[in-house]
């Protein structure tokens, strides 16, 4: 096996993405976001036994191959998100389903949530927040209906292939938490906020905020002996732990800006749980909002050429899902 990480030549180039209101109060709104040419090539995932703030769910490590994709420069905004909000959102579930027995492929939205959704944070060009998993996979199926591309979450090798962007150290910028600052808000630096996306330095492939900022969603369901089903000696390809039926636990990546630096590691994972809806008193809990779960969002990617197991995939979630 060749020596990891490889890099390969990258053939396909970045562009912007325009979505544009077309339904309701949302015909007057529109919002750009760029996408950045990621190389397909095989790394190392996970972290080694000895690197500082390890977690056991980060090994052992193995091999894997990526196949190029598109990824968003920057995690999904509220100027992004209120387009969908707006032109697909329901005042009850029970309009939701109405929608899907109407067309099975219909597009389903969020029901209002239980209070501000930003939760104190600022609004535009700051990263929505509060989403489910859920959530975002239709926000996902909306964006690939309106432009005609078609757009999901990214696997959780994918998105530490990004983050990592070539490297072998800690953080992309290398081993010393102490530049941290200077590429994302976390812990040390947000006073308690999320702010501005792409406002700190990128990673070596253009992509800022990978770290802090909001702890960004992965396709894949979280397990935390996950690792341990590859082979350390050949290459896995695209790997992804599909996500079923049930609300939890599913992947979060990059730390947030409640967190301290060794959760900002390109390594570090982390599974959702219930107890990030606990505050929701509606019953039964919403499928679209995290009730002051304050430090989760997400971005898009796109792939160049899509994985059969990936083709067509869609939230299995219902208000049935525990």
């Amino acid at each position: 096996m060749a020596e990891l990480p490889h890099v390969e030549k990258i053939a396909h180039k970045g562009y912007t993405e325009l979505i544009k209101g077309t339904e309701k109060d949302a015909k007057d709104l529109e919002a750009r976001f760029d996408l950045m040419a990621i190389p397909g090539g095989a790394f190392l995932m996970g972290s080694a036994g000895n690197e500082p703030g390890r977690s056991e769910d980060e090994g052992p490590q193995h091999p894997v191959k990526i196949r190029p994709f598109w990824m968003a420069k920057c995690e999904v905004t509220w100027d992004e998100f209120d387009i969908y909000r707006k032109e697909k959102a329901v005042d009850s579930p029970e309009d939701n389903e109405t929608r899907l027995r109407e067309n099975a492929d219909a597009v389903t939205g969020p029901t209002p949530p239980y209070v501000d959704e930003t939760y104190g944070h600022g609004r535009e060009k700051h990263p929505a927040l509060c989403m489910t998993h859920h959530c975002a996979m239709e926000y996902c199926r909306w964006l690939s209906q309106k432009t005609g591309k078609v757009y999901r979450l990214p696997t959780e090798a994918e998105w530490e292939w990004a983050a990592r962007a070539g490297t072998t150290t800690r953080y992309f910028f290398g081993n010393d938490p102490a530049k941290l600052g200077d590429y994302a808000w976390y812990a040390k630096n947000s006073e308690d906020l999320t702010h501005e996306v792409g406002t700190k330095k990128p990673n070596p492939w253009g992509l800022h905020d990978m770290y802090g900022n909001v702890t960004e969603w992965c396709l894949d369901q979280y397990y935390k002996d996950y690792y341990a089903n590859f082979p350390k000696n050949k290459l896995t390809p695209c790997p992804v732990l599909l996500p079923s039926a049930d609300r939890f636990p599913h992947v979060v990546r990059g730390g947030s800006w409640a967190d301290d630096a060794k959760r900002c590691r390109s390594a570090a994972r982390r599974g959702s749980d219930k107890r990030w809806i606990r505050h929701d008193p509606q019953r039964p809990q919403s499928v679209w909002w995290l009730t002051k779960s304050d430090f989760v969002g997400f971005r898009v990617v796109r792939a160049v050429e899509e994985q059969e197991n990936l083709k067509g995939l869609r939230s299995k979630v219902t208000r049935a899902s525990k």
